[in-house]
């Protein structure tokens, strides 16, 4: 009984073991793709706030059309 206990909790530790070392690798990963997310939306927000600029500038630049009054 006690030999079959001792094996048991061996082979849950080994388990444990592995288990804590996937998780370790798993949070890793999760922390790179956060990263780069994190990387990908300021290029994002970056691009937008560029393109909203180049629109004002363009919209700036264009003449104003005549608006005629008639009385």
């Amino acid at each position: 009984m006690k030999e079959r206990l001792e094996k048991r909790l061996q082979s849950l530790k080994a388990e444990l073991d592995a288990g804590q070392k996937l998780l370790a690798e798993y949070e890793a990963k999760q922390a790179s793709l956060r990263e780069t997310l994190l990387r990908i939306s300021g290029a994002v927000q970056v691009i937008e706030e560029e393109l909203s600029h180049s629109s004002e500038e363009e919209n700036d630049s264009q003449p104003a059309e005549a608006v005629v009054v008639e009385s």
